[in-house]
């Protein structure tokens, strides 16, 4: 599994314990050293186990206790697979049992915001702050979200343990793309970037990502982290160019990948 062992151990630790802060929804319990997320929302971080640490139970029961709770909650059942994972051998365990695996995510980092570069929008383009309700709306009707995972995406913002900060880019009332910050001391996360199809290509998602980092910047952060799926090779290209390396990856694993979807 990805470890860039180039960046600060602590850094990376960092990065994952801010992700798990950021996705928290109100439905989480802890069961035997595992975090069980019940999110009727659409992220995956926010619906499924992360193994947080070696509990005593033996592998079957926890698992049977989970499978149990994502039943009870109308859910599929999906474990989050890190380095940082517990037990270390998992995720082979879990593959021997006929697990499947799915959504290969790499966690970017950027170690510095001291160059962020310049933001340039289009003529006519204003970058709006809005409330988590309109926000996820906005991203939610873009993604072709089902109103029930809009409302649990605002759901979990309003009631995060960290502050969202979400802002629509619009030329009038027409929405061109978006995205939010989440800090936490100083270290800052990119959610939910967006652009538009037929606005892709300009720009508008690095220096909308720039602007985020910058205000981020001015309310103390020194370092970001955001989340990207290792195929997205435009996404990637971007983050790439703005200082961002992998850091480490993440997947999940599921009994049954065709109820995940």
């Amino acid at each position: 599994m990805l470890f860039n062992t180039d960046l600060a151990q602590d850094l990376l630790q960092a990065a994952e314990t801010a992700g798990l802060n950021a996705s928290a929804p109100p439905q989480q319990e802890m069961l035997d050293g595992w975090l069980i997320r019940l999110s009727p929302g659409k992220a995956k971080r926010s619906r499924c186990v992360n193994a947080l640490a070696q509990g005593k139970l033996p592998l079957d029961e926890v698992l049977a206790r989970c499978t149990q709770a994502f039943e009870r909650a109308g859910l599929p059942l999906v474990v989050r697979i890190t380095p940082f994972t517990q037990p270390a051998d998992l995720d082979q365990q879990l593959a021997a049992l006929g697990w499947e695996f799915f959504d290969d995510t790499r966690v970017m980092l950027k170690a510095n915001l001291g160059d962020l570069g310049k933001v340039t929008w289009p003529e006519g383009c204003v970058l709006h702050t809005v409330g988590h309700a309109e926000y996820a709306q906005a991203v939610g009707i873009l993604r072709g979200s089902s109103q029930s995972a809009i409302e649990a995406h605002a759901e979990r913002m309003q009631q995060s343990p960290v502050p969202y900060v979400g802002m629509l880019l619009k030329r009038g009332d027409e929405l061109l793309a978006c995205g939010q910050f989440v800090r936490e001391g100083e270290l800052v996360g990119l959610y939910d970037i967006f652009t538009v199809p037929e606005q892709r290509g300009q720009g508008l998602g690095r220096s909308l990502c720039t602007q985020l980092l910058r205000l981020a910047r001015e309310q103390g952060a020194r370092s970001a982290y955001l989340q990207v799926s290792a195929d997205n090779d435009g996404a990637r290209s971007v983050y790439l160019r703005m200082g961002f390396v992998d850091g480490y990856g993440y997947h999940y694993r599921t009994p049954d990948l065709a109820g995940v979807y």
